[in-house]
């Protein structure tokens, strides 16, 4: 029998990472469905539709054909060339050298392999709350010491440049960026990226740009590429994105990383000694999506339609509820709203709202934003509808 505590069995690392509270909330959800319970589930952070079917015959094709060996660590030749191009297209790359792009086994990952390739013991990674769940966790994997800058509804949940030079010390190596938002879908304008990007070259730093809901936009809204607005910046943005959300590819596990060579090679070469490759034949359903774009933006475009109806009949029904106030999101599919006002701590509100009413929601603590929730429009409009009914009958019940 095993002697050992679980402090002597367990590296400092395993004890003092969390486990992901938004995957363990979508977990509960499930787990309440099966037993047979009627759930209204707000918590999934995917797409509730296929994958492009044009996009899963070329993986199957793949699969057909025998595509099952090992890739290269940093991607299929074919697939970081067509990325390169698409990256200088963008203005992110100067040239389409696809040694700057690498392809990892999911957008997660390459958050974490950009913060394990360039940041350490003595460093401080400064984030943004709210923020999403895994980038603290990120941090510390990496031996690096997490420092949060608040930016609450009454700033539309972005921070300033002025916000972020007050927090940098002589540890800031990177600040990370996530427009559009998880878990809020807010959307940084291009003047106030601009701001942050010239703030990063004045005093030195590294940016990781999350821009992996970089195609779901509402209002006419753009998305701006930080690497895109200098040759000085392009050398210090880290631009991860992927396949996962944009596509409703979330279990392929496919994600990018583009930086300058030095830390686009270290990336490849720590992906080479941990998870080797993203699979192979799945990365041939990712060129399929690149090198048809149109087909593949023409399904996104089909999807957006869906989505933008439920946000707007979701905001509606949240900003409805007394004690509840809700800011109009402009990317992703997700909504944040306040919840103060009703008296109960996040956690809390979260933990009843589903024992009570079999509403699943995401507590804003686990953003770094107590006051708030999270709720995914990313289900049905039956669910929103009937998750809407219970949800103010909930707020009801606290008077």
């Amino acid at each position: 029998m095993l002697k050992m505590t679980i402090e002597k069995i367990l590296s400092p690392w395993a004890q003092n990472v969390s486990p992901s509270p938004t995957l363990a909330v979508d977990a509960k959800a499930k787990a309440l469905k099966a037993a047979g319970e009627d759930v209204c589930g707000f918590g999934a952070g995917e797409p509730d539709f296929d994958t492009p079917s044009f996009i899963k015959e070329a993986c199957a094709q793949a699969l057909a054909d025998g595509k099952t060996k090992y890739a290269p660590a940093g991607g299929l030749p074919e697939l970081r060339k067509a990325l390169a191009q698409q990256y200088q297209d963008y203005g992110v790359l100067e040239e389409a050298n696809p040694a700057q792009v690498v392809v990892s086994p999911g957008g997660k990952y390459s958050c974490y392999l950009a913060i394990l390739a360039t940041c350490g013991p003595g460093d401080e990674v400064l984030i943004p709350a709210p923020y999403w769940v895994s980038y603290p966790e990120m941090a510390k994997l990496a031996g690096a010491t997490p420092k949060f800058i608040f930016a609450g509804d009454d700033q539309g949940f972005k921070v300033s440049a002025g916000q972020i030079e007050e927090a940098l010390s002589a540890k800031t190596k990177m600040v990370i960026l996530n427009s559009p938002s998880n878990p809020t879908g807010c959307l940084y304008e291009k003047a106030e990226m601009e701001a942050i990007v010239e703030l990063a070259c004045r005093k030195d730093f590294l940016l990781m740009s999350d821009e992996i809901y970089e195609h779901l936009l509402y209002d006419d809204k753009e998305h701006h590429r930080p690497a895109s607005f200098s040759k000085e910046a392009a050398e210090r943005v880290i631009t991860v994105s992927g396949f996962s959300k944009t596509f409703s590819m979330t279990g392929w596990r496919l994600g990018t990383l583009v930086a300058n060579p030095t830390i686009a090679k270290a990336v490849a070469s720590l992906q080479s000694q941990t998870t080797s490759n993203a699979t192979t034949f799945a990365q041939f359903g990712a060129l399929a999506a690149v090198q048809d774009w149109d087909q593949a933006m023409q399904a996104v475009k089909d999807m957006l339609v869906h989505f933008d109806r439920r946000r707007l009949k979701l905001l509606e029904g949240l900003q409805a509820i007394e004690g509840i106030s809700c800011l109009r999101a402009q990317g992703a599919f997700y909504l944040f709203p306040k919840i103060a006002e009703l008296g109960l701590r996040s956690e809390e509100f979260s933990a009843r709202l589903l024992e009570e009413e079999k509403v699943a929601v995401v507590s804003g603590h686990a953003f770094g934003a107590e006051g708030y929730v999270r709720l995914s429009y990313a289900t049905s409009d039956e669910v929103i509808e009937k998750g809407l009914d219970r949800l103010s009958r909930f707020a009801m019940s606290l008077d």
